[in-house]
C-alpha cells in the first residue's frame, strides 16, 4: 500500500503494522532467521507515556512446569514459622490458527510510540544521525524484543558467560551492542520506507493522520496469558519436628490456562481525534 493510500487511512492497526515488520525484519537480519512467526502472538497493553515502564515485553510461555516448591517464613531466629502449600508454576496454553504459541510479545501503548533515544543508554551505540531519528528507537525496540527468543526456541535467551557457559542475565552491553547491529544491518539492507514509516509517529502524530489507533489485546484485557500456580494434588508429609509450622494456604485463583484466536480481539488504544479517553 502507498504512502498516500496510508495518509487517508482512518484507523491503524499498530500490532499488525509491527507483525508485518518483524517479517521483514527476520527475513533481512540472518541472526534472526530462525525465529517462526506463526509462533507469537504480538499484542497491547495500555502503557502511558508520561510513566515509567518497558516499552514492550516478551513473554516465553513454552516453559515446562516448575519443580515442586513452597514459600516460607522465618523468625527472627532463623526457625521456619510458616509455609505455604506445596504448587508448581505452569505456562498457559494458547493456540492461534492450529499452531501452539511459544511466544508472546507485548507492547505498551502509547508509551511505545513517544520512546527516543535521547539522553538513553543506548543513544551512544548509533551514528547520531540515526539517533535522533525516533523511528530507530522503536526499531531497536522490536528488534531487541526478538533477540530475547533464543534460538533452541526454549524460553527467554540467556548471555553468554566469559566461560562459555550461560549466565542468570538476558541483558548487557553486549546484548545492547548487538541489538544496535542488527539495526543497523537492516536499515542498511534498504527497507521499503513504507515499512517503517508508521514507527516515526509519535501518539500525537498518529491520531493527526490516521484518526485512531487500533491493536490486538486479549478478550481478558488488561490481563493476558500469564504463567500460574497450581497446588500439588499430593501434598508432603510433614517431616519430624515440622508439626508446629503453620500451613499458610495460598490463593490459587483460576486464571484460564487455554486460550486459542478466539480470545484475540483488537481494541482501540488511543482514541478518535477530539474525543476523550
Amino acid at each position: 500500500m502507498s504512502g498516500d493510500l496510508w495518509a487517508v487511512a482512518e484507523m491503524i492497526d499498530y500490532t499488525a503494522r509491527i507483525a508485518r515488520l518483524m517479517h521483514d525484519i527476520v527475513t533481512r537480519v540472518p541472526a534472526l532467521s530462525f525465529i517462526d512467526l506463526r509462533r507469537i502472538v504480538l499484542f497491547a497493553r495500555e502503557g502511558r507515556a508520561s510513566t515509567d515502564g518497558p516499552f514492550a515485553t516478551c513473554h516465553a510461555i513454552n516453559q515446562p512446569p516448575s519443580d515442586p516448591t513452597h514459600y516460607w517464613w522465618r523468625d527472627r531466629r532463623g526457625r521456619m514459622v510458616r509455609r505455604s502449600e506445596w504448587f508448581v508454576v505452569k505456562s498457559p496454553v494458547v493456540f492461534v490458527n492450529g499452531e501452539r504459541i511459544d511466544y508472546l510479545i507485548s507492547f505498551a501503548l502509547p508509551r511505545f510510540c513517544d520512546q527516543t533515544l535521547a539522553r538513553s543508554h543506548k543513544e551512544d551505540l548509533y551514528p547520531r544521525r540515526l539517533a535522533r531519528d525516533s523511528m530507530v528507537a522503536k526499531l531497536d525496540t522490536i528488534v531487541h524484543e526478538l533477540y530475547h527468543i533464543d534460538p533452541d526456541q526454549s524460553g527467554i535467551r540467556r548471555l553468554e558467560r566469559a566461560d562459555g557457559g550461560r549466565s542468570a542475565h538476558s541483558h548487557g552491553p553486549a546484548f545492547y551492542r548487538s541489538v544496535a547491529a542488527m539495526v543497523r544491518e537492516y536499515l542498511a539492507s534498504r527497507p521499503e520506507p513504507e515499512m517503517v514509516g508508521f514507527l516515526r509517529y509519535g501518539s500525537r502524530e498518529l491520531l493527526s493522520k490516521y484518526g485512531e489507533v487500533r491493536a490486538t489485546a486479549f478478550d481478558s484485557f488488561p490481563s493476558f496469558p500469564q504463567r500460574y500456580f497450581e497446588p500439588l494434588v499430593q501434598q508432603p508429609l510433614q517431616m519430624d519436628g515440622d508439626s508446629s509450622v503453620e500451613i499458610v494456604p495460598l490463593d490459587f485463583s483460576m486464571r484460564p490456562r487455554h486460550y486459542d484466536e478466539g480470545n484475540l480481539v483488537t481494541r482501540r488504544f488511543l482514541p478518535k481525534v477530539g474525543t476523550k479517553n
